[in-house]
């Protein structure tokens, strides 16, 4: 038996495959007109996201319905595309009882309100092109995260991590060069934030030393988060933070991470990194406090809820499927100049490009991730500086404190408005520190392995 999973424009579904050893694209489709209502002849299916997308659908090549299902580069749990008429599921599931005829206006059993009328005008529907052509990840930084969620959490809560880099404003692309997490409380469902003001003043000085900003948000999935009655990209709690901190980060390229881990029938377990914006739509009504902030046990997490009626596929509701607000973004990956030394420890990293083809080799970042992370379990410390440099004496010191980690520690002991600038413009431009603020570093690390 395999279950695949079926996204279209109306949403992301499930089939499931009695005997996918003898099935062919033509049994799936079969499976899609008795499960899902579509019929075959209606049918375009693919393994190009870009199906989706109304400006691309055409160039997507289609499934031949007679190849053997053994011989597509699908397994347990993979995505098919699926396209259809947009008004085909509609009519079938519209009831065929007229509805009574009701006077309006003055005359009329009930008035239109006011609200009524606003809820007419707010529309929900995909977006189609995001403000973001493309968020490429500094590998270490990314594996950095994905390893802890791995190794230490097992995916059993969830991290979550504020993305700094960089802004091409001519393309409109972003690139990841390191992630701060945040103090923070997860669950299988939440990833609680306490955020410090102090501290995230720390990291914006940090950051703009180095020519970067903030440019987005991260976190991963539990495995055990709340199933629901099918697949979903992400939850309603998922969708409420991640609109809060795009509508707080005042830049049209901000993307949001989702990191999962995926285990495959035989048990191979694959990590998928996937990036999204949230739609104009989604932050809009965010913004005008539309949407439900308060959750209960037996809420449909494939769906956010809204104060008032919205339009929605031509008709009235305040339940919204979640993936009319989310608008993927092509994600790619690039090395920082002085690699750390992270392993996947077993796990497979999967940057899951649901907008596109896979990009590599973007421009080099400044960065390594081989500093021990603030916040976590195990807390960085001026000793964890002795040894980071003991490990690194064979570079050059502007290479040996090129880690966002590491000069997050040195700013709790240095001058944050001289000194942090000062080193943070060094590693932008990999100058030589000064030999006044290397004696300092050094001197640091040596009274902490003395203590």
């Amino acid at each position: 038996m395999m279950i695949l999973r079926i996204r279209s424009r109306d949403g992301l579904e499930r089939i499931t495959v009695p005997d996918p050893s003898s099935a062919t694209v033509a049994t799936i489709r079969s499976l899609i007109e008795s499960h899902l209502g579509v019929p075959t002849d209606a049918q375009t299916l693919s393994l190009d996201p870009s199906l989706l997308l109304q400006s691309k659908s055409s160039a997507a090549p289609a499934i031949d319905p007679s190849a053997p299902l053994s011989t597509l580069p699908v397994s347990h749990g993979s995505i098919l595309y699926l396209s259809y008429p947009s008004d085909l599921r509609r009519a079938a599931a519209a009831t065929p009882t007229p509805p009574l005829f009701t006077p309006a206006g003055s005359f009329g059993r009930k008035k239109m309100t006011i609200d009524d009328l606003i809820a007419r005008q707010v529309r929900v529907a995909r977006q189609e092109s995001p403000h973001c052509s493309t968020a490429s990840f500094d590998r270490d930084a990314a594996n950095a995260f994905q390893l802890y969620a791995a190794d230490t959490l097992a995916f059993s809560v969830k991290r979550a991590g504020f993305l700094y880099g960089r802004v091409d404003e001519e393309d409109h692309s972003v690139a990841v060069d390191f992630i701060y997490e945040p103090p923070q409380q997860g669950s299988e469902d939440v990833a609680a934030l306490f955020r410090n003001p102090d501290e995230e003043t720390l990291v914006e000085v940090i950051a703009a030393s180095l020519g970067m900003r903030r440019v987005g948000f991260i976190f991963t999935q539990a495995v055990g988060r709340k199933a629901g009655t099918a697949e979903y990209t992400m939850s309603g709690r998922e969708v409420l933070q991640a609109v809060e901190m795009q509508a707080e980060g005042g830049i049209s390229e901000w993307v949001t991470a989702v990191v999962k881990l995926e285990v495959a029938e035989d048990g191979a377990s694959d990590v998928h990194f996937e990036a999204f914006q949230m739609s104009d739509m989604c932050v809009r009504l965010f913004k005008e406090e539309w949407f439900v902030t308060e959750f209960g046990e037996d809420d449909d997490p494939r769906v956010s809820r809204m104060k008032k009626d919205v339009v929605v596929g031509g008709k009235d509701m305040k339940e919204v499927d979640n993936d009319f607000f989310l608008v993927p973004v092509k994600i790619s990956d690039h090395q920082g100049k002085f690699v750390g030394s992270y392993s996947a420890s077993g796990f497979l990293i999967l940057l899951s490009n649901t907008a596109g083809e896979y990009q590599y080799h973007l421009p080099e970042g400044p960065l390594s991730s081989s500093f021990p992370i603030e916040n976590r379990i195990i807390a960085a410390s001026p000793k964890a500086l002795k040894t980071h440099l003991d490990h690194t004496k064979h570079l050059p010191f502007v290479k040996r404190i090129s880690d966002f980690h590491l000069l997050f520690l040195l700013a709790r002991y240095l001058d944050v408005n001289a000194d942090i600038p000062a080193l943070g413009e060094c590693v932008q431009k990999q100058l030589p520190i000064p030999d006044g603020y290397q004696f300092l570093i050094e001197s640091l690390a040596a009274a902490a392995a003395a203590d």
